[in-house]
């Protein structure tokens, strides 16, 4: 989460609305820890990332 903060607070400041997904659980293997976050804007501009796969796609639509 730490990582896409600079991002949430430049949006936040300029009035945009964005979406915050966050891991909170894995099992088996996983590309990401827990706590790993991304975020979408209303324009589609996307900071950090959950996945790097087909899981990013979905909180993406």
């Amino acid at each position: 989460m730490r990582d896409i903060v600079d991002g949430l607070s430049a949006w936040r400041a300029a009035g945009v609305r964005f979406a915050v997904a966050t891991v909170v659980r894995t099992w088996k293997s996983a590309p990401r820890p827990p706590g790993a976050a991304m975020a979408v804007c209303a324009d589609g501009e996307v900071v950090g990332s959950i996945s790097g796969g087909c899981v990013e796609g979905a909180v993406y639509e």
